[in-house]
């Protein structure tokens, strides 16, 4: 009976983290860029006290064992990273990908750092960065003589300065993916780092080879649903309880024992 006890420990603890984890997407529904994780679980090791197929005489095998799991446990987590609605803002420098790559931003250090969260504005030296000061890389610097900046769908920064007859090109953004993004590690501000589970960086240019296009003066949403996250909600909160009942039920199994050993 004691069994019980751990393995009802186990699914409880099991829906503490689901619900950890849903309460983390409600509360970034509104993030730029943020991309929903899910938690991977599995069952726990079996106690097999009769292994199906064995023999039991005649020549006969069993069709059916005896094994009793030990509970669950979760095995990790991944991001999904389907698209976001883009947002329209009208501010030169913003963007949002609509398709498949990161922006790569760095800081004065060594630190590198990928996201899809495009709100960049400019620094005091006119070097494009994001919200924590990063710089986008490869680096665009905008000059401080004025005019209307714009960014094309392949990502072709250009100013259109005032008596000049055609904008003038800046630089290209450059997107990157990888092999295997779910295993990029988050570490938090809207970035992701690199770890030898996603792969190495592989750089392109948007629009071209599978990489997403950029759309200017705009932002992508989160890809948070409410609806299915409000539903994750209840559905761990009932089996939080369940658990939990099946733990005083176990509970009142032994006071019953104890009761007939009295």
């Amino acid at each position: 009976m004691l069994k019980a006890f751990f393995t009802s420990a186990t699914g409880m603890r099991a829906q503490e983290l689901l619900i950890d984890n849903t309460a983390n997407n409600l509360a970034n529904v509104n993030t730029t860029g943020f991309k929903k994780s899910h938690v991977e679980f599995s069952d726990l090791i079996y106690d097999v006290s009769k292994v199906p197929g064995a023999p039991i005489g005649d020549g006969q095998v069993a069709p059916i064992g005896l094994q009793i799991g030990n509970g669950v446990r979760a095995t990790g987590t991944t991001n999904v990273f389907t698209q976001g609605a883009p947002i329209e803002d009208g501010i030169d420098t913003h963007m949002a990908i609509k398709g498949e790559g990161f922006f790569k931003v760095i800081d004065s250090g060594s630190l590198i750092g990928y996201t899809r969260d495009g709100s960049f504005t400019q620094n005091a030296f006119g070097e494009l960065v994001n919200s924590q000061g990063y710089r986008l890389d490869p680096g665009i610097t905008i000059p401080n003589t004025g005019g209307q900046i714009s960014i094309s769908n392949s990502g072709v920064v250009s100013i259109q300065q005032q008596g000049e007859p055609e904008p003038v090109e800046l630089g290209q953004i450059q997107l990157f993916r990888f092999a295997n993004p779910t295993g990029l590690r988050q570490a938090g501000g809207n970035l992701y780092e690199a770890t030898q589970a996603s792969g190495q960086e592989i750089a392109g240019t948007p629009s071209l080879d599978g990489f997403g296009n950029i759309q200017s003066r705009s932002l992508e949403s989160s890809n948070v649903e409410v609806v299915s996250e409000m539903v994750s909600l209840i559905t761990a909160q009932r089996a939080y309880e369940i658990n939990s009942r099946a733990i005083k039920a176990g509970d009142e199994m032994l006071s019953t024992t104890a009761q007939i050993v009295r």
